[in-house]
């Protein structure tokens, strides 16, 4: 199953505070800082709702 690695591009400084509670969710807090969370529905809407400060990359998992 593919893997999703999410970095945190942007602050959330001067958003609304629900997408701070996104970020947060998503166990992001610092700058820079990377989390990887297994690709599903839910974590793709928490990120299509802060694109705007995050980048993300698909890590694929061939070791199974």
């Amino acid at each position: 199953m593919a893997r999703l690695r999410i970095t945190l591009v942007k602050s959330g400084i001067g958003y609304g505070m629900d997408q701070k509670m996104t970020l947060k969710s998503l166990g992001l807090r610092r700058m820079n800082q990377q989390v990887t969370h297994e690709d599903s529905a839910s974590v793709r809407g928490m990120i299509q709702k802060v694109r705007h400060l995050v980048k993300v990359e698909e890590e694929r998992g061939d070791a199974e």
